[in-house]
């Protein structure tokens, strides 16, 4: 990303707020491991999605209309002492020159410089809620700017997430080309696995096997990887990923690559030895039908919820038939018996943050889809040890899952050069 590019952003946000606010966003600190070591640092999506800035310890403010510049940023200060040990820190005239802040502060200057700020503005946008010593301090620049500046000082706080998630919820061309590298790397990963992929393995060499092709791009896990062999499978959250992966199995992969900030999500399923059985394909097809038809109520103007009803509906049929249930397909679907092997959502908005922000919902009604929106499509099902059924079919859990940006005629698939199909992931593991 380009600063013109985040620019575009800061402006679309302080545009939505009104020349009489101000906006406070805070970004990420550091979160100590152990002794001496911290957890590898993430920026908050929100911070960098405005700022592009990836430094720990760092507070944007947007002023719209403010003479001196509307964007302020304050972060550390260069330290000689502390480069030594952890390299450059960007300081306050990188942050003019390499991310466009129109002033640049020492975060040491916050207490002094914010209350300033904050004069002549009647409304303040921030994240209430999201953490309670920040809350704190936010609350003592606005009074301080009160006592002295009076009622000229903010009036009244209001919540910065409905305006930035509007904003981000549709994707620019530029995040659009960001989230398709992530993809390819991501889709790399799976075949590389596939071709790779012999029972006997530990799931945690699955592991291995997709952070290899994700560390070598730049990039980390946007989520932890789910590599569950056999009835693995059919815990949805499944990330312990230490069982050894025996000859006749299936084995459940979910797992994408963060890079740039931008997240991939992908699913596939695929049998350890490289041959599906008859009854892991019969399951197999009818999550695979569930998909298509999901993804053919991809597209601008479907509501989000138009893909899960068409798996759903798919996905009811098929377990009819196949005698995982009885009974009508409506009324099965009226009363949600279907969810014992199917239980979650067909997918979800996908960006910065692998379950994205923005509401599903608008006024008590399903989102319409648009043009520059990211959503997955992953049905699946889910038969634990156990389950009310024939034996054949206990054990195995079965999801696929694509990335789809919408376009303007319909959408495109991120992620289909993963194979999917039943001779597709046969030939590709041969």
């Amino acid at each position: 990303m380009d600063t013109i590019e985040y620019a575009r952003r800061r402006d679309a946000l302080m545009e939505r707020m009104g020349d009489d606010a101000i906006a406070v966003i805070a970004g990420a600190g550091e979160h100590p491991r152990n002794r001496d070591v911290d957890y590898p640092f993430r920026q908050d999506s929100d911070f960098r999605y405005l700022t592009g800035f990836i430094e720990p310890d760092a507070v944007a403010v947007l002023a719209p209309g403010r003479a001196e510049g509307a964007f302020i940023l304050f972060s550390r200060e260069r330290d000689p002492l502390r480069e030594t040990w952890q390299g450059r820190t960007i300081g306050q005239d990188a942050a003019q020159s390499e991310y466009g802040a129109d002033a640049a502060y020492p975060i040491d200057e916050l207490d002094e410089v914010m209350p300033g700020l904050l004069a002549d503005r009647l409304s303040l946008y921030c994240a209430l809620g999201a953490d309670d010593t920040f809350d704190q301090r936010l609350i003592a620049w606005v009074n301080d700017a009160r006592s002295r500046w009076g009622a000229r000082a903010p009036q009244a706080y209001a919540a910065i997430e409905p305006l930035l998630h509007a904003e981000r919820l549709v994707k620019s061309p530029a995040e659009i080309e960001q989230m398709g590298a992530a993809a390819r790397i991501s889709a790399a990963a799976h075949r590389r696995l596939m071709a790779n992929l012999r029972p006997g393995m530990r799931e945690y060499e699955v592991e291995a096997e997709l952070l290899y092709e994700f560390r070598r791009h730049n990039g980390e896990p946007a989520y932890p990887i789910i590599a569950g062999g056999g009835a693995n499978a059919c815990v949805l959250h499944y990330i312990a990923n230490q069982a050894e992966l025996r000859d006749g199995d299936l084995i459940l992969v979910d797992a994408g690559i963060e890079r740039a900030g931008y997240a991939a999500d992908i699913t596939r399923t695929v049998p350890v030895n490289g041959r599906f059985s008859a009854d892991q394909q019969a399951i197999y097809e009818v999550v695979l039908a569930a998909q298509h038809a999901a993804l053919e109520r991809v597209a601008p103007g479907e509501s989000f919820n138009a893909a899960h009803e068409a798996a759903t509906r798919v996905l009811v049929t098929g377990m009819v038939d196949l005698g995982l249930l009885e009974g009508g397909v409506d009324d099965l679907i009226e009363s949600g018996d279907y969810r014992r092997y199917f239980m979650h959502r067909t997918g979800h908005w996908l960006g910065m943050d692998v379950h994205d922000v923005g509401p599903y919902k608008v006024d008590g009604d399903w989102r319409l889809l648009q043009p520059g929106m990211v959503v997955t499509v992953e049905p699946g099902l889910y038969i634990p040890p156990g389950s009310p059924v024939d034996e054949r079919w206990q054990g195995i859990g079965i999801r696929i899952e694509d990335d789809c940006v919408v376009t303007h005629d319909g959408h495109e698939n991120l992620t289909e050069a993963v194979p999917k199909t039943v001779d597709a992931i046969e030939a590709a593991m041969a």
